[in-house]
């Protein structure tokens, strides 16, 4: 029996297609067996798994339904088909929905999986004012995150470790309400024993290893990938040294940055100034 190799590197489809190989072959059905669950051919299920043909939203939903994936095919369905993504977010949020592990590493905003929807909403509605994209992307920017965020709700969900530079929740974007309502939403899910959050204080100064936003995912075969972003597109890396040093400086960042409980302090604190 012939079977095509897919590289999930080369395109979001190709990605979206492997993984639904894999999911199938893992619970021990045949392309036929998938079919009568779902009301598809198993010419069809081929045609998606070889990424010959692109999945409709209702059958990224019968897959996952049929193979236990709580809404990681959907999520990946959107990537598909946002305009409005950074080149290179679809792949990455590909890796995303299988890791097992999920590092982060942010800069400047809180990070998506743990952004309230309004907070998003304000940074998508300043960049239509700005021209950077139109009303219908931010929608479906909007969409895809809330897709993306059933990630962490999972019966299985990864470890999540955010460290977040102190600007992250002392900036207000979409003003005091909606400032308040997001770091509200920060205490409550730091409760989590599946999530972690630092805050890497402004006095760390120049002993903070990173400049830039990044993140971490760990596999359940032990490997890790990063991924960044330039201005222009975001970059999946896979070069062991890189990833090695991106390991190290975050382990190194772990230990410099504020304790859970103090972190939890510093937020509620940044939350009670905004009442003021």
């Amino acid at each position: 029996m012939n079977r095509k190799k897919l590289d999930p590197q080369s395109s979001p489809r190709a990605a979206f297609g492997l993984r639904l190989r894999t999911s199938r072959e893992a619970i021990g059905l045949t392309q036929g067996q998938l079919g009568h669950l779902i009301g598809y051919s198993d010419t069809h299920i081929s045609a998606v798994e070889t990424a010959l043909k692109s999945p409709t939203l209702e059958f990224a939903r019968k897959c996952d339904d049929a193979l236990g994936l709580e809404g990681t095919l959907e999520t990946m369905w959107w990537g598909l088909k946002a305009t409005a993504l950074l080149d290179g977010f679809p792949e990455h949020a590909a890796q995303e929905s299988r890791a097992a592990r999920i590092r982060v590493f942010e800069a400047n905003i809180i990070p998506g999986l743990l952004q309230t929807i309004p907070y998003a909403a304000a940074l998508a509605s300043a960049a239509v004012r700005r021209g950077r994209i139109t009303k219908i992307q931010a929608d479906e920017r909007l969409k895809f995150l809330s897709n993306r965020q059933r990630l962490l709700a999972r019966s299985e969900a990864p470890l999540f470790h955010a460290v977040l530079d102190e600007s992250c929740i002392r900036r207000p974007i979409g003003g005091p309400e909606v400032m308040k309502e997001q770091l509200a939403h920060l205490e409550d899910v730091s409760a989590s024993s599946r999530i972690i959050i630092q805050v890497s204080p402004f006095g760390l100064g120049e002993e903070a290893p990173f400049r830039v936003s990044m993140t971490l995912l760990s596999f359940a075969d032990r490997t890790v990938v990063g991924y960044s972003e330039s201005l222009e597109r975001g970059y999946v890396v896979r070069t062991p040294g890189t990833v090695a040093a991106w390991e190290e400086d975050y382990h190194r960042l772990q230990v410099e940055a504020l304790s859970k409980r103090a972190s939890q302090a510093m937020i509620r604190k940044a939350r009670e100034d905004l009442t003021l």
